[in-house]
């Protein structure tokens, strides 16, 4: 941290970009806003369809191909992790598609926005209209410890990993479903409830529309957090980091590129990229970027999250370290 100032990213050691600092004066939304072309914030019906429609087409066909390998040989059932993996990228996709209509960066129309992100979002299991509100939340606070959505570190006792909190980070699919039942403590949330405070007032219809839906039917860490006193939206945002999904990159949209969909979450995921390359030509000092492959990274920044999940004292800022020791001397910069 800068003296008089804490406009300074907490360094990593995996992320060269991360160890440098930001300017003591950050940009406006608007400033670095207008860096960016006007064409990049309007996405067309018909583009957005095209993607949906392509997506469809992937995952029907690789559907059929597994289904014919089952048909054709008397091991075919040896190839499910292969179908697995193919299949849950294209999945992936699928949500991402969803997660724009959330955004409303998929057209801009909010009543065909919320008809595509159900229809995809039920598809795969995640129910659209709850996620999309508290995703938002998460985007209106982002690495704010004392109001974001979820993995902002607790001020308390230290937590003591357990059995449970390696089954619900490591196993597959376990993870997700706990959090759309019981959100992230202490500030939980239902996702499958539409009495929830949450929702009720401004969003029950909204809510209960994709819940019948998904009953007929029966996405890391290492950032800066902020108390609500240090913390401003542009900080929070900035915070973020883009990592590339290499191979699976393109077909789930390249929403790695998170510092501009965080920024602004109006851009389309087609406008992403291009986005990014004016917003770094622009602001190369603002860049974070990390060249980790996502898996190894995933599971690095689990196994230090379930470590240093909680923290004492009055803390103004928080990262997540290789070595816990760390936390203390960056916490009260």
């Amino acid at each position: 941290m800068g003296k008089g100032g804490h406009n300074t990213l907490v360094e990593s050691s995996h992320d060269e970009q991360i160890d440098s600092t930001l300017p003591h004066r950050l940009p406006t939304l608007s400033e670095i806003k207008v860096k960016i072309p006007a064409h990049c914030f309007r996405p067309t019906v018909r583009e957005s369809m095209t993607y949906v429609a392509k997506d469809i087409v992937y995952v029907a066909l690789t559907f059929f191909v597994m289904y014919q390998i089952q048909k054709m040989f008397t091991y075919g059932f040896m190839f499910f992790p292969v179908y697995w993996y193919i299949q849950g990228t294209l999945y992936t996709s699928l949500f991402v598609l969803g997660h724009d209509c959330g955004h409303g960066s998929f057209s801009f129309y909010p009543l065909l926005n919320n008809i595509v992100g159900t229809i995809l979002h039920t598809w795969i299991l995640a129910p659209y209209y709850t996620w999309k509100v508290t995703h938002n939340k998460h985007h209106k606070n982002t690495c704010n410890i004392d109001k974001d959505e979820v993995f902002y570190p607790q001020q308390g006792e230290a937590h003591e990993d357990s059995l449970m909190d390696d089954i619900f980070f490591w196993f597959p699919g376990v993870g997700w479903f706990y959090y759309l039942i019981k959100g992230y403590s202490p500030r939980t949330v239902n996702h499958f409830n539409p009495f929830e405070p949450m929702f009720y007032n401004k969003h029950f219809f909204g809510v209960c529309s994709s819940l019948a839906l998904y009953l007929g039917m029966c996405y890391l860490i290492d950032v800066p957090w902020y108390t609500d006193s240090e913390w401003n939206n542009v900080k929070g945002q900035l915070s973020t980091v883009d990592r590339h999904y290499g191979h699976a990159h393109s077909i789930i949209h390249s929403i790695g590129t998170h510092q501009i969909h965080h920024l602004f979450t109006k851009v389309p995921h087609y406008h992403l990229e291009e986005a990014t390359a004016h917003f770094r030509k622009a602001f190369p000092d603002l860049v974070r970027y990390n060249e980790e492959p996502v898996l190894f990274a995933f599971a690095r920044m689990c196994k230090i999250f379930l470590k240093q999940r909680s923290f004492q004292g009055d803390s103004k800022v928080f990262t997540y370290t290789e070595d816990g020791n760390n936390n203390q001397n960056h916490k009260n910069l």
